[in-house]
Protein backbone atom coordinates (compact mmCIF):
# COMPACT_ATOMS: atom_id res chain seq x y z
CA UNK A 1 0.00 0.00 0.00
CA UNK A 2 1.33 3.44 -0.92
CA UNK A 3 1.97 6.13 1.69
CA UNK A 4 -0.87 8.15 0.17
CA UNK A 5 -3.31 5.25 0.49
CA UNK A 6 -2.09 4.53 4.03
CA UNK A 7 -2.79 8.16 4.95
CA UNK A 8 -6.26 8.01 3.41
CA UNK A 9 -7.03 4.81 5.31
CA UNK A 10 -5.90 6.39 8.57
CA UNK A 11 -8.02 9.49 8.04
CA UNK A 12 -11.04 7.43 7.00
CA UNK A 13 -10.78 5.25 10.10
CA UNK A 14 -10.23 8.09 12.54
CA UNK A 15 -12.86 10.44 11.06
CA UNK A 16 -15.88 8.81 12.80
CA UNK A 17 -14.11 9.10 16.15
CA UNK A 18 -13.39 12.77 15.54
CA UNK A 19 -17.02 13.40 14.63
CA UNK A 20 -18.14 11.53 17.74
CA UNK A 21 -15.90 13.62 20.00
CA UNK A 22 -17.23 16.90 18.60
CA UNK A 23 -20.69 16.02 19.85
CA UNK A 24 -19.68 15.72 23.50
CA UNK A 25 -19.74 18.41 26.15
CA UNK A 26 -16.23 17.76 27.47
CA UNK A 27 -14.69 18.15 24.02
CA UNK A 28 -15.92 21.75 23.98
CA UNK A 29 -13.83 22.45 27.08
CA UNK A 30 -16.64 22.03 29.62
CA UNK A 31 -15.78 19.73 32.51
CA UNK A 32 -18.47 18.53 34.89
CA UNK A 33 -17.35 17.88 38.46
CA UNK A 34 -13.92 17.08 39.86
CA UNK A 35 -13.43 13.37 39.18
CA UNK A 36 -11.80 12.14 35.98
CA UNK A 37 -13.67 10.13 33.33
CA UNK A 38 -12.48 6.78 32.00
CA UNK A 39 -10.90 6.15 28.61
CA UNK A 40 -14.15 6.46 26.65
CA UNK A 41 -16.07 8.57 29.17
CA UNK A 42 -18.82 5.98 28.81
CA UNK A 43 -20.64 3.15 30.53
CA UNK A 44 -18.26 0.78 28.76
CA UNK A 45 -15.34 2.05 30.83
CA UNK A 46 -16.59 -0.41 33.45
CA UNK A 47 -14.63 -3.57 32.55
CA UNK A 48 -16.61 -6.16 30.61
CA UNK A 49 -19.66 -3.97 29.97
CA UNK A 50 -21.10 -3.89 26.45
CA UNK A 51 -23.71 -1.61 24.83
CA UNK A 52 -25.65 -2.17 21.62
CA UNK A 53 -28.21 -0.18 19.61
CA UNK A 54 -30.85 -0.84 16.99
CA UNK A 55 -32.06 2.41 15.42
CA UNK A 56 -35.35 2.34 13.52
CA UNK A 57 -36.00 5.30 11.20
CA UNK A 58 -38.55 4.57 8.47
CA UNK A 59 -40.72 6.83 6.34
CA UNK A 60 -42.07 10.02 7.86
CA UNK A 61 -43.33 8.72 11.17
CA UNK A 62 -41.18 5.92 12.63
CA UNK A 63 -38.45 7.20 14.93
CA UNK A 64 -37.71 4.63 17.60
CA UNK A 65 -35.29 1.88 18.61
CA UNK A 66 -33.67 -0.36 21.18
CA UNK A 67 -30.59 -0.09 23.39
CA UNK A 68 -29.11 -3.10 25.21
CA UNK A 69 -26.69 -3.19 28.12
CA UNK A 70 -24.77 -6.34 29.05
CA UNK A 71 -23.03 -6.24 32.45
CA UNK A 72 -20.69 -9.02 31.36
CA UNK A 73 -20.15 -11.14 28.27
CA UNK A 74 -21.01 -14.49 29.83
CA UNK A 75 -24.32 -16.18 30.58
CA UNK A 76 -25.95 -13.58 32.82
CA UNK A 77 -28.65 -15.97 33.99
CA UNK A 78 -26.05 -18.47 35.20
CA UNK A 79 -23.82 -15.72 36.62
CA UNK A 80 -26.25 -13.19 38.04
CA UNK A 81 -25.02 -9.81 39.23
CA UNK A 82 -26.04 -7.76 42.30
CA UNK A 83 -28.58 -5.11 41.33
CA UNK A 84 -31.08 -2.56 42.62
CA UNK A 85 -33.72 -0.32 41.10
CA UNK A 86 -34.67 3.06 42.52
CA UNK A 87 -37.91 4.78 41.51
CA UNK A 88 -37.52 8.55 41.39
CA UNK A 89 -41.02 9.07 39.98
CA UNK A 90 -43.07 6.03 39.02
CA UNK A 91 -45.09 7.17 36.00
CA UNK A 92 -43.52 4.47 33.81
CA UNK A 93 -43.63 0.89 32.64
CA UNK A 94 -40.35 -0.57 33.87
CA UNK A 95 -40.60 -4.38 33.76
CA UNK A 96 -38.83 -6.72 36.15
CA UNK A 97 -38.70 -4.38 39.14
CA UNK A 98 -40.24 -6.54 41.87
CA UNK A 99 -37.90 -9.52 41.52
CA UNK A 100 -34.83 -7.28 41.51
CA UNK A 101 -36.21 -5.60 44.63
CA UNK A 102 -36.90 -8.94 46.31
CA UNK A 103 -33.79 -10.93 45.38
CA UNK A 104 -31.27 -8.16 44.77
CA UNK A 105 -29.88 -9.45 41.48
CA UNK A 106 -30.11 -9.13 37.70
CA UNK A 107 -30.26 -12.18 35.43
CA UNK A 108 -30.71 -10.76 31.91
CA UNK A 109 -29.36 -7.96 29.74
CA UNK A 110 -30.98 -4.59 30.44
CA UNK A 111 -33.00 -3.39 27.46
CA UNK A 112 -34.36 0.12 26.85
CA UNK A 113 -37.02 0.91 24.25
CA UNK A 114 -40.30 2.85 23.84
CA UNK A 115 -43.30 2.54 26.17
CA UNK A 116 -45.52 0.31 24.04
CA UNK A 117 -42.68 -2.01 23.03
CA UNK A 118 -41.90 -3.25 26.56
CA UNK A 119 -43.87 -6.52 26.08
CA UNK A 120 -42.09 -7.22 22.78
CA UNK A 121 -38.72 -6.58 24.36
CA UNK A 122 -39.61 -8.88 27.26
CA UNK A 123 -40.50 -11.69 24.88
CA UNK A 124 -37.23 -11.21 23.01
CA UNK A 125 -35.07 -11.19 26.15
CA UNK A 126 -36.90 -14.23 27.56
CA UNK A 127 -36.32 -16.11 24.31
CA UNK A 128 -32.68 -15.00 24.20
CA UNK A 129 -32.15 -16.30 27.74
CA UNK A 130 -33.98 -19.60 27.27
CA UNK A 131 -31.93 -20.42 24.18
CA UNK A 132 -28.55 -19.80 25.77
CA UNK A 133 -26.41 -22.89 26.45
CA UNK A 134 -26.83 -24.20 30.03
CA UNK A 135 -30.33 -22.71 30.27
CA UNK A 136 -32.17 -25.71 28.80
CA UNK A 137 -34.06 -26.38 32.04
CA UNK A 138 -34.82 -22.76 32.97
CA UNK A 139 -38.54 -22.11 33.53
CA UNK A 140 -38.56 -18.56 34.87
CA UNK A 141 -36.83 -15.46 33.49
CA UNK A 142 -37.01 -11.94 34.93
CA UNK A 143 -36.35 -9.64 31.98
CA UNK A 144 -35.57 -6.04 32.97
CA UNK A 145 -36.93 -3.62 30.37
CA UNK A 146 -36.95 0.17 30.68
CA UNK A 147 -38.77 2.68 28.51
CA UNK A 148 -39.61 6.24 27.67
CA UNK A 149 -42.43 7.49 25.45
CA UNK A 150 -41.29 8.65 22.00
CA UNK A 151 -44.84 9.12 20.71
CA UNK A 152 -44.44 12.79 19.75
CA UNK A 153 -41.93 12.03 17.01
CA UNK A 154 -42.77 8.39 16.34
CA UNK A 155 -45.87 6.35 15.52
CA UNK A 156 -45.74 4.61 18.88
CA UNK A 157 -49.19 3.05 18.41
CA UNK A 158 -47.84 1.15 15.42
CA UNK A 159 -45.55 -0.81 17.74
CA UNK A 160 -42.83 -1.10 15.12
CA UNK A 161 -40.17 -2.60 17.37
CA UNK A 162 -39.91 -6.34 16.76
CA UNK A 163 -38.19 -9.11 18.69
CA UNK A 164 -35.59 -9.19 15.91
CA UNK A 165 -34.75 -5.55 16.62
CA UNK A 166 -34.21 -6.36 20.28
CA UNK A 167 -32.07 -9.40 19.56
CA UNK A 168 -30.03 -7.35 17.10
CA UNK A 169 -29.31 -4.75 19.78
CA UNK A 170 -28.11 -7.52 22.11
CA UNK A 171 -26.04 -9.13 19.36
CA UNK A 172 -24.51 -5.74 18.41
CA UNK A 173 -23.46 -4.98 21.98
CA UNK A 174 -19.76 -4.20 22.26
CA UNK A 175 -17.23 -2.45 24.43
CA UNK A 176 -15.44 0.77 23.51
CA UNK A 177 -16.98 4.10 22.44
CA UNK A 178 -20.78 4.37 22.70
CA UNK A 179 -22.77 6.19 20.04
CA UNK A 180 -25.01 8.88 21.54
CA UNK A 181 -27.92 11.10 20.57
CA UNK A 182 -30.51 9.97 18.02
CA UNK A 183 -29.73 6.27 18.29
CA UNK A 184 -31.30 3.14 19.75
CA UNK A 185 -33.87 3.80 22.45
CA UNK A 186 -33.09 7.53 22.21
CA UNK A 187 -33.96 7.87 18.52
CA UNK A 188 -37.26 9.69 19.08
CA UNK A 189 -36.86 11.19 22.56
CA UNK A 190 -37.01 14.82 23.72
CA UNK A 191 -35.11 16.48 26.58
CA UNK A 192 -35.84 19.97 28.00
CA UNK A 193 -37.82 20.67 24.81
CA UNK A 194 -34.80 19.91 22.62
CA UNK A 195 -33.74 16.70 20.90
CA UNK A 196 -32.50 14.31 23.55
CA UNK A 197 -31.51 10.68 23.21
CA UNK A 198 -28.82 8.37 24.52
CA UNK A 199 -26.01 9.84 26.59
CA UNK A 200 -23.23 8.31 28.63
CA UNK A 201 -20.34 9.22 30.90
CA UNK A 202 -18.01 7.67 33.48
CA UNK A 203 -15.83 8.48 36.46
CA UNK A 204 -12.77 6.70 37.83
CA UNK A 205 -12.06 7.02 41.54
CA UNK A 206 -8.55 7.85 42.78
CA UNK A 207 -6.54 4.85 43.92
CA UNK A 208 -6.85 5.91 47.56
CA UNK A 209 -10.65 5.61 47.15
CA UNK A 210 -10.41 2.17 45.56
CA UNK A 211 -9.78 3.08 41.91
CA UNK A 212 -13.24 1.82 40.97
CA UNK A 213 -15.08 2.93 37.83
CA UNK A 214 -18.68 4.15 37.70
CA UNK A 215 -20.40 4.35 34.33
CA UNK A 216 -23.80 5.83 33.52
CA UNK A 217 -26.00 5.56 30.43
CA UNK A 218 -29.23 7.56 30.10
CA UNK A 219 -32.26 7.61 27.82
CA UNK A 220 -33.43 11.22 28.15
CA UNK A 221 -37.05 12.17 27.54
CA UNK A 222 -37.89 14.61 30.35
CA UNK A 223 -38.18 18.30 31.18
CA UNK A 224 -37.49 21.09 33.62
CA UNK A 225 -35.39 24.25 33.38
CA UNK A 226 -32.11 23.33 31.73
CA UNK A 227 -28.85 24.02 33.52
CA UNK A 228 -25.41 23.29 32.09
CA UNK A 229 -22.47 23.34 34.49
CA UNK A 230 -24.56 25.49 36.82
CA UNK A 231 -25.46 28.06 34.13
CA UNK A 232 -29.22 28.68 33.82
CA UNK A 233 -29.37 27.96 30.12
CA UNK A 234 -33.12 27.33 29.96
CA UNK A 235 -33.83 30.61 31.71
CA UNK A 236 -31.43 32.57 29.48
CA UNK A 237 -32.95 31.02 26.37
CA UNK A 238 -36.45 31.97 27.57
CA UNK A 239 -37.36 28.33 27.40
CA UNK A 240 -39.86 28.39 30.22
CA UNK A 241 -40.93 31.98 31.16
CA UNK A 242 -43.87 31.95 33.64
CA UNK A 243 -45.08 28.66 32.17
CA UNK A 244 -43.22 26.01 30.21
CA UNK A 245 -42.84 26.52 26.47
CA UNK A 246 -42.98 22.74 26.17
CA UNK A 247 -44.35 19.85 28.22
CA UNK A 248 -41.99 18.98 31.09
CA UNK A 249 -43.45 15.46 31.23
CA UNK A 250 -41.66 12.42 29.88
CA UNK A 251 -39.21 10.02 31.45
CA UNK A 252 -35.55 9.36 32.09
CA UNK A 253 -34.00 5.93 32.32
CA UNK A 254 -30.64 5.91 34.11
CA UNK A 255 -28.40 2.84 34.20
CA UNK A 256 -25.48 2.92 36.64
CA UNK A 257 -22.83 0.19 36.51
CA UNK A 258 -19.70 -0.13 38.62
CA UNK A 259 -16.92 -2.65 39.20
CA UNK A 260 -16.97 -1.81 42.91
CA UNK A 261 -18.03 -4.81 45.01
CA UNK A 262 -21.47 -3.73 46.23
CA UNK A 263 -24.51 -5.58 47.51
CA UNK A 264 -28.06 -4.67 46.48
CA UNK A 265 -28.57 -2.47 49.53
CA UNK A 266 -25.66 -0.18 48.73
CA UNK A 267 -26.50 -0.32 45.02
CA UNK A 268 -29.89 1.17 45.86
CA UNK A 269 -28.14 3.91 47.82
CA UNK A 270 -25.93 4.50 44.78
CA UNK A 271 -28.97 4.60 42.47
CA UNK A 272 -30.59 7.34 44.54
CA UNK A 273 -27.64 9.63 43.79
CA UNK A 274 -28.35 9.45 40.06
CA UNK A 275 -31.48 11.50 40.75
CA UNK A 276 -29.23 14.20 42.19
CA UNK A 277 -27.35 14.22 38.91
CA UNK A 278 -30.63 14.64 37.05
CA UNK A 279 -31.57 17.56 39.28
CA UNK A 280 -28.24 19.27 38.56
CA UNK A 281 -29.27 19.49 34.90
CA UNK A 282 -32.53 21.20 35.89
CA UNK A 283 -34.72 18.09 35.74
CA UNK A 284 -37.76 18.25 38.02
CA UNK A 285 -39.20 14.69 37.87
CA UNK A 286 -42.57 16.06 36.82
CA UNK A 287 -45.90 14.37 37.51
CA UNK A 288 -45.92 12.66 34.12
CA UNK A 289 -42.30 11.52 34.23
CA UNK A 290 -41.08 7.98 34.82
CA UNK A 291 -37.63 8.40 36.33
CA UNK A 292 -35.93 5.10 37.14
CA UNK A 293 -32.38 4.13 38.05
CA UNK A 294 -31.02 0.62 37.56
CA UNK A 295 -27.75 0.05 39.43
CA UNK A 296 -25.54 -3.01 39.00
CA UNK A 297 -22.21 -4.23 40.35
CA UNK A 298 -20.17 -6.09 37.76
CA UNK A 299 -17.46 -7.20 40.22
CA UNK A 300 -16.63 -10.81 39.37
CA UNK A 301 -16.25 -11.72 43.04
CA UNK A 302 -19.86 -10.63 43.63
CA UNK A 303 -21.53 -12.71 40.93
CA UNK A 304 -24.26 -15.04 42.09
CA UNK A 305 -24.32 -18.55 40.58
CA UNK A 306 -27.72 -19.82 39.49
CA UNK A 307 -27.03 -23.13 41.20
CA UNK A 308 -24.63 -24.00 44.00
CA UNK A 309 -24.16 -26.85 46.43
CA UNK A 310 -23.08 -24.38 49.10
CA UNK A 311 -26.04 -22.79 50.96
CA UNK A 312 -23.80 -19.97 52.20
CA UNK A 313 -22.92 -17.04 49.96
CA UNK A 314 -19.73 -15.23 50.79
CA UNK A 315 -19.11 -12.09 48.75
CA UNK A 316 -16.82 -9.14 49.43
CA UNK A 317 -18.68 -5.86 49.76
CA UNK A 318 -17.64 -2.31 50.45
CA UNK A 319 -18.36 -0.91 53.87
CA UNK A 320 -20.88 1.92 54.11
CA UNK A 321 -18.10 4.35 54.94
CA UNK A 322 -16.45 3.71 51.58
CA UNK A 323 -19.51 4.70 49.55
CA UNK A 324 -19.17 8.49 49.46
CA UNK A 325 -16.68 8.67 46.53
CA UNK A 326 -18.97 6.38 44.53
CA UNK A 327 -21.91 8.64 45.31
CA UNK A 328 -20.01 11.63 43.92
CA UNK A 329 -18.96 9.66 40.83
CA UNK A 330 -22.57 8.68 40.14
CA UNK A 331 -23.85 12.25 40.47
CA UNK A 332 -21.18 13.67 38.16
CA UNK A 333 -21.47 10.91 35.54
CA UNK A 334 -25.27 11.13 35.45
CA UNK A 335 -25.20 14.90 35.00
CA UNK A 336 -22.67 14.68 32.18
CA UNK A 337 -24.43 11.75 30.49
CA UNK A 338 -27.66 13.76 30.32
CA UNK A 339 -25.84 16.77 28.89
CA UNK A 340 -24.02 14.55 26.38
CA UNK A 341 -27.39 13.28 25.15
CA UNK A 342 -28.38 16.88 24.42
CA UNK A 343 -25.10 17.82 22.76
CA UNK A 344 -25.27 14.73 20.54
CA UNK A 345 -28.96 15.12 19.69
CA UNK A 346 -29.75 16.33 16.18
CA UNK A 347 -32.84 18.11 14.88
CA UNK A 348 -35.52 15.59 13.91
CA UNK A 349 -38.81 15.71 12.01
CA UNK A 350 -41.21 12.87 12.70
CA UNK A 351 -44.85 11.92 13.08
CA UNK A 352 -47.39 14.40 11.67
CA UNK A 353 -44.54 16.70 10.71
CA UNK A 354 -43.57 17.32 14.34
CA UNK A 355 -40.15 18.90 14.55
CA UNK A 356 -37.82 19.00 17.54
CA UNK A 357 -34.79 21.24 17.25
CA UNK A 358 -31.35 20.31 18.50
CA UNK A 359 -29.94 22.20 21.45
CA UNK A 360 -28.54 25.51 20.12
CA UNK A 361 -24.99 24.55 21.06
CA UNK A 362 -23.40 27.76 19.77
CA UNK A 363 -25.55 29.91 22.06
CA UNK A 364 -25.09 27.56 24.99
CA UNK A 365 -21.31 27.46 24.60
CA UNK A 366 -21.21 31.26 24.43
CA UNK A 367 -23.14 31.40 27.72
CA UNK A 368 -20.72 28.94 29.27
CA UNK A 369 -17.73 30.89 28.02
CA UNK A 370 -19.11 34.12 29.49
CA UNK A 371 -19.62 32.32 32.82
CA UNK A 372 -16.03 31.07 32.81
CA UNK A 373 -17.07 27.44 32.46
CA UNK A 374 -14.95 26.56 29.43
CA UNK A 375 -11.26 25.81 29.13
CA UNK A 376 -9.13 25.69 25.97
Amino acid sequence: MSIRNQSFCFLFCIFPLLMLSQNRLRDHGVEIGVLQPGQFNALTDVPGVQVGHTTIIQGDDIRTGVTSILPHSGNIFQEKVPAAIYVGNGFGKLAGYTQVKELGNLETPIVLTNTLSVPTAMNAVIGYTLHQPENENVRSVNAVIGETNDGYLSDIRGRHVTEEHVLKAIKNAKSGPVTEGNVGAGTGTICFGFKGGIGTSSRVLPKKSGGYTVGVLVQTNFGGVLQVAGVEVGKKLGHYSNSFKYSPDGSCMMVVLTDAPLDSRNLERLAKRAMLGLSRTGGIASNGSGDYVIAVSTAKACRIPYQSDDPIQLHPTLRNGAMTPLFLATIEATEEAILNSLFAGETMIGRDGHKIEALPKGKVLEMLKEAGKTTP
